[in-house]
């Protein structure tokens, strides 16, 4: 899609805006809505709405006989989401003092859980500056402490925690195309995967758009940042640094951004790295910025410390929950390119009113509004307030400071009021083209002459002209139509990918989440002046727990299918039962589901009627599938014979820490016929991290009991032919230490006991194993890599299935991490691999008879390879529980 720029759009819409038969201050309002600015995050946005059907027609028409086509739709940016933000009077405070700062810094490193949240905390309140965290991928690849999410869902939930991070800390949030695909030991090797020009014209796209004065690295361009990743991220800031401002770089760009020449690149270095450092920084202080970010905020009654630690405890699913740190806390800048700053990173970098034409009234206005401030009558300023808003409003359109501060100075206004303002579905979602019904409800907080004057609900406008009296709430109901389900999906997520994601549309690139589905838009007069704001449609309800809970309204197919399994495996030409989960999103729907099956495969019914009388009734329907006769891997579809374009599953990410997220996946499953055999029936399983292990048992025919504290203290153990621990379960389970005795005797009387990876961090393996060994970092981290059998003729690799080379073949991210580097003679290496250039590692996979039994602990990435459905990770891990048997 090709758009026009900004100041093409601009002067577009003041010519379609001058003939609208409207009072003037009113055709300022609308016109703030038609103005779009790419540079705006999601929680401070213009949109491009059609303001009224005159508008809309009109700018159609133009829009049709121009050669540069740019749909309204993809103008439309992100909107505040969910429970509205009031700001309190000391965050007004603040707010106002924000509001005379026009300097700008960009935060750049790899994954959700990089970034310095002291210093992002430290530069947006302390400093005032607008600050953003640019993080390269959205953490596909990382473990997950609170759930089973992986992937493309653990991408998304980390996105949701970087958001509510971003809340905390006050910065703003983007990302680029590429996809975090588990630890990296080069930057060579990342850039492969990624596809490196890619991934730097996202860098640079990032800031021209968000145009900061300074850039700061987490992590050096050098093998000292650990990850490849961690390179990349440092490698790909500092060439942006310079290409940014150059036009011949990435110039279909320029469609929608304007180039940008950063001022300085600093490394946030640290005492990690160089223990040298605190004295390297006072010899050198040109080139060393040290800065104090343990300051303490008296309007926010917290140090940045403080603001880091609440930030940072976000990334729960990494189990990055911190403590609270008080007193002096020194971090340190590094200058790479630029400008010597010596102790301040804005040196000689006017970052107030006066680099702007004009600028220097509205700095006097905004001061004046900031000493005059009463925390207990804030309203009082909002005169001088709307004195530079209509200032700010005349700067020229091309000024991206412009639609920064009209944004934040809204936001003020309404918080001034006390200004409420809010759009609530009946339910949390509803059918593609369905009409519900909302509940918009207003309250004006303040003694200032407030009304209602319009209000558009998409393709719809209502004249409302209705007085808002101080503290009178003001509630009415409306029916409007939902578009079709399509942008529910997460916009990165609606195609296939492998090392960077593809987006449809460049103006998208960078977002960290979709745009509003239903946006709401509302124009006010306060005090005479028209005042606009945007809100989107959003589900509460009472929990008599938790209180007021707020969620996303979704828009959905009509119908779904959830298929019961995301892997089905069959061992024999036996038939397997295939559930699948239909659910209607609207009512009275009836039709035909089928599946859609590899050659050679069966299914009996072919096809199976269904009736879903009421919305949200759901049907499960069973479908018994015949295998091929032959080893292969395929996948099953769902078919609707009224659907096309393919039928869709429902899956959703709930957690108590963020948003609940909604995606749209295709409803299929992956297929795996092999010739496996098991031994024994019985497995005990104990919950890690979480990981679906116990799902892959099952699909082999093993009946699998989960194992808690109690459980293990009170069974009998000698039931189970083995005892499976899944993913960190040592690093997770305080109680390990208390079960050691019980499982140790399970072993010695005839038991199998399997440990699945933890990693080295305060795990001691006294309390785990029969005999020493020692965990480490190391790790295979090239799925490809050759495997070489130490122990052939070891039964671990003969029985009850032959395991052969072929068995590594299509596995998935990497072979296995935290491998013990150190075991006692006791134990035996079953496999050695490594990456390329450096030497074998031989503790993947360890195997101690003890006792009557066994003890065996593998670093081996099963909980990767068995969800997706890897068959020679099947096989090796039928060998590893049938053990001993």
């Amino acid at each position: 899609m090709i758009g026009l720029k900004r100041n093409e759009i601009t002067s577009f819409f003041s010519v379609l805006i001058k003939p609208i038969p409207t009072h003037n201050q009113q055709n300022k309002a609308i016109q703030e809505r038609l103005i779009f600015n790419s540079t705006i995050h999601y929680h401070s946005s213009y949109l491009l709405p059609k303001s009224n059907h005159q508008i809309c027609t009109f700018v159609f028409q133009i829009f049709e006989s121009m050669k540069k086509v740019l749909l309204v739709f993809a103008l439309f940016a992100m909107l505040p989401l969910l429970a509205q933000k009031q700001l309190n009077s000391s965050e007004i405070k603040l707010a106002l003092k924000k509001l005379n700062t026009l300097g700008s810094v960009l935060y750049v490193a790899a994954h959700p859980d990089d970034e310095n949240t002291r210093l992002i905390a430290y530069m947006a309140n302390e400093r005032m500056a607008r600050t953003g965290y640019l993080s390269l991928t959205r953490g596909d690849g990382g473990q997950n402490l609170v759930g089973t999410e992986k992937g493309p869902l653990m991408g998304l939930l980390r996105t949701q925690e970087l958001l509510e991070a971003r809340k905390i800390d006050g910065g703003e949030q983007f990302f680029t195309r590429a996809v975090d695909f588990g630890y990296s030991k080069t930057a060579e090797e990342t850039f492969i995967k990624w596809d490196k020009q890619k991934v730097l014209a996202d860098v640079v796209f990032a800031i021209r758009r968000f145009k900061p004065d300074v850039i700061i690295t987490r992590f050096p361009p050098t093998s000292r940042a650990g990850h490849g990743h961690h390179t990349a991220s440092a490698i790909l800031a500092d060439e942006a640094f310079d290409l940014a401002g150059d036009p011949k770089s990435f110039p279909e760009q320029l469609e929608y951004v304007s180039i940008w020449q950063p001022k300085r690149l600093y490394l946030n270095t640290s005492t990690w790295w160089d223990k040298e450092l605190p004295q390297k920084a006072k010899d050198n202080p040109e080139k060393y910025t040290t800065i104090d970010v343990g300051t303490y905020n008296t309007l926010l009654g917290k140090s940045y410390s403080e603001i880091a630690s609440e930030s940072r405890t976000m990334h729960k699913s990494q189990g990055f929950g911190s403590g609270k740190v008080r007193g002096s806390k020194l971090e340190y800048l590094e200058l790479i390119k630029g400008d010597k700053g010596g102790n301040d990173i804005f040196k000689n970098i006017d970052i107030t009113w006066n680099k702007i034409k004009g600028g220097i009234e509205i700095q006097k206005l905004l001061a004046q509004a900031n000493t005059d401030f009463d925390a207990e009558q804030p309203e009082k300023i909002v005169p001088a307030l709307f004195e530079a808003y209509q200032l700010i409003d005349k700067l020229p359109e091309n000024i991206g400071w412009k639609w920064v501060k009209l944004s934040a100075i809204r936001k003020i206004i309404a918080s001034c009021t006390g200004l409420f303002v809010e759009v609530t579905a009946d339910d949390y979602s509803a059918a593609e083209g369905s009409e519900i019904e909302i509940t918009t409800h207003l309250v004006n907080r303040s003694n200032l002459k407030m009304e209602l004057i319009e209000v558009k609900y998409g393709e719809k406008d209502s004249i409302m002209n209705q007085p808002l009296s101080n503290n009178e709430a003001l509630t009415f109901k409306s029916k409007i139509s939902c578009p079709d389900a399509r942008k529910t999906n997460p916009y990165w997520l609606n195609h296939e990918f492998e090392g960077i994601y593809t987006v449809d549309s460049q103006d998208l690139i960078g977002m960290p989440q979709n745009r509003s589905t239903l946006p709401v838009f509302f124009t006010l007069k306060i005090n005479g002046i028209y005042f606009p704001v945007f809100r989107q449609v959003v589900y509460k309800w009472t929990d008599r727990v938790k209180g007021e809970i707020y969620r996303p309204f979704v828009v959905l197919p009509k119908v779904t299918a959830n298929i019961s399994d995301n892997v089905y495996v069959f061992s024999n030409n036996e038939a397997k039962a295939v559930q699948v989960s239909l659910k209607g999103h609207e009512a009275s729907l009836k039709g035909n589901v089928s599946l859609q099956l590899p050659e050679g495969w069966k299914s009996e019914p072919a096809s199976m009627a269904y009736q879903l009388k009421a919305k949200n009734e759901e049907k499960i329907v069973t479908f018994n599938i015949t295998p091929s006769d032959k080893e292969s891997v395929g996948e099953l579809k769902v078919l609707l014979d009224n659907v096309k374009g393919g039928v869709k599953s429902l899956i959703t990410i709930e957690y108590d820490h963020v948003q609940t997220q909604t995606l749209l996946p295709e409803a299929n499953a992956k297929l795996v016929r092999l010739n496996v055999v098991i031994k024994g029936k019985n497995i005990g399983y104990i919950k890690g991290a979480g990981d679906e292990v116990p799902t892959a048992l099952e699909q082999l025919g093993y009946n699998v009991t989960a194992l808690d504290e109690s459980s293990l203290k009170n069974t009998d153990l000698s039931k189970y032919d083995a005892i499976v621990s899944g993913i960190r379960t040592y690093n997770t389970n305080k109680y390990m230490s208390t079960v050691y005795e019980k499982l140790m005797e399970y072993v010695k009387n005839g038991g199998n006991y399997v440990v699945q990876y933890n990693t080295n961090r305060g795990v001691d393996t006294k309390i785990m194993a029969p005999y020493p060994l020692k965990l480490s970092r190391d790790r295979v981290t090239v799925e490809e890599a050759k495997v070489t059998f130490l122990a052939p003729e070891h039964a671990i690799m003969n029985t009850p299935n032959k395991i052969t080379t072929t068995d590594f073949d299509h596995w998935v991210q990497e072979r296995g991490l935290y491998f013990p580097n150190e075991w006692d003679e006791n134990y035996t290496p079953i496999l050695g691999w490594n990456d390329p250039n450096e030497e074998m590692t031989k503790g993947s996979l360890l195997v101690a008879d003890y006792g009557e039994g066994s003890f065996i602990y593998t670093g081996i990435s099963f909980f990767r390879e068995l969800p997706a459905g890897v068959p020679g990770a099947f096989k090796l891990f039928s060998n590893i529980v049938s053990y001993g048997k």
